[in-house]
């Protein structure tokens, strides 16, 4: 059965709000583009008019805050079975991107600014490692016919594929002008993933560079030179993993980066590494539970007092105690700020 939408003002008697034509799906495009929050949730826009295979435009392309890519195809005056078969063909290419390509695009579309900035500012926090683990098809429509419906939704109920159809109605009532939305299936929280992909989901590791989320003594890692976790396996398994001669990245968490060094051997609980019997410590690394600290030997090339901590929006930030740094926007500042010579 066809999609059928009405809008009714009650003010004193009750009367049915014009339905009319949308003024052009160009001026659609540009109010999804300017805020796509319209379709129901926050979307960062990738790019606009996105080039694919074979010389065709996507016309929207999206992320959401989990890093699934959102495929936006206006009807455009095609057909509806033709407007379902070429956002499919879309999937089809996007299923492909990697994490590299996903950020080529949104450059491209955005040349003066970088997409993890763009990311923070939208969703308030960093983006995630993994981009394209997932995607979603949206038909944006005023209308569709029953044999493209019954389509649609077969294609999502037999087999999953995560394509649905938003409907926009266009209303005028003096000078007031109204959109209305519909989807035609329940959106669904989870999109299809990626089987297959491991690895381009996320941008490619230099092999050298580590992120070490450090909220100890700074004074004391400096002037003794180590980074540590403890208090529970959760927290020094990770540092653990963290190989001799890696470059770490000290970052102080809601605070900053403010080191870079040389792992120089394997980390130690306190009692067997270089630390033990120093004097004047800060934090006396003594936990409650009864769990022992871990330190990890650094010799600093370059450290920044917590008061000039390098932060720019955008950068990477992690819950683990140490993980592998690979985000190239984070690299390409850290870089800049520290004085780091070598290609990121």
């Amino acid at each position: 059965m066809a999609m059928q939408m009405g809008l009714w003002r009650i003010d004193g008697t009750i009367e049915r709000v014009k339905l009319g034509d949308m003024p052009s799906e160009e001026q659609l495009e540009s109010l999804l583009e300017k805020d796509p929050s319209i379709l129901g949730e926050r979307l960062l826009i990738l790019g606009r008019q996105v080039p694919t295979h074979r010389g065709k435009r996507m016309d929207i392309l999206a992320m959401d805050s989990e890093g699934t890519l959102r495929v936006l195809e206006l009807k455009r005056g095609k057909t509806p079975r033709d407007a379902v078969a070429q956002i499919l063909e879309y999937g089809a290419w996007v299923q492909q991107l990697s994490h590299d390509d996903v950020i080529a695009i949104y450059t491209s579309s955005n040349p003066t600014s970088s997409f993890e900035e763009s990311f923070e500012s939208v969703f308030g926090f960093s983006a995630p490692e993994e981009l394209n683990q997932g995607h979603k098809l949206t038909l944006v429509a005023t209308e569709i016919d029953e044999d493209s419906q019954s389509i649609i939704e077969y294609l999502d109920s037999a087999y999953a594929v995560p394509i649905n159809v938003v409907f926009f109605r266009y209303f005028k009532d003096g000078d007031h002008e109204y959109i209305a939305r519909q989807y035609l299936i329940e959106e669904q929280q989870e999109p299809t993933g990626k089987a297959g992909k491991a690895g381009r989901t996320r941008e490619s590791w230099n092999g050298l560079d580590w992120y070490v989320a450090f909220d100890r003594s700074w004074g004391d890692a400096m002037r003794l030179g180590f980074v540590s976790a403890g208090g529970g396996d959760w927290y020094s398994n990770t540092l653990k993993n963290v190989p001799e001669g890696a470059r770490v990245w000290a970052c102080v968490p809601k605070t900053g980066y403010v080191g870079v060094g040389r792992v120089t051997g394997p980390a130690k609980v306190l009692a067997d590494s270089h630390v033990a019997g120093a004097k004047d410590l800060e934090w006396d690394f003594i936990h409650g539970n009864g769990e022992a600290e871990w330190f990890l030997p650094v010799t600093w090339e370059a450290t920044k007092p917590l008061s000039e901590a390098v932060w720019k929006k955008g950068m990477f930030a992690n819950q683990n105690s140490a993980c592998k740094l690979r985000n190239s926007f984070t690299l390409s500042e850290l870089h800049i700020a520290f004085g780091v010579q070598d290609d990121v």
